[in-house]
């Protein structure tokens, strides 16, 4: 049971990462790719890594999500 539960979390790290390539949106390609890195954390937990899955889930999802949404905000979203 609990394989199946990490080849799930595993192909959910996947589709976000190819969702955050072929978005043409900025934005929705960002969170995407935090998505993808908070679906790695919850992998990490499945896999018995409690501090990694922490680290992972504060600075990969939370920081630098934030700091990449901000820049992109302030940069009016790569629009001319």
């Amino acid at each position: 049971m609990l394989e199946l539960l990490i080849l799930l979390v595993c192909g959910s790290i996947l589709v976000s990462g190819l969702l955050a390539v072929l978005l043409d949106n900025l934005m929705a390609a960002m969170i995407s790719g935090g998505l993808a890195s908070l679906f790695a954390a919850v992998s990490y937990v499945l896999l018995a890594a409690p501090d990694v899955a922490m680290a992972e889930a504060a600075i990969g999802s939370g920081l630098a999500t934030l700091i990449f949404l901000y820049a992109i905000r302030k940069t009016n979203g790569g629009k001319e």
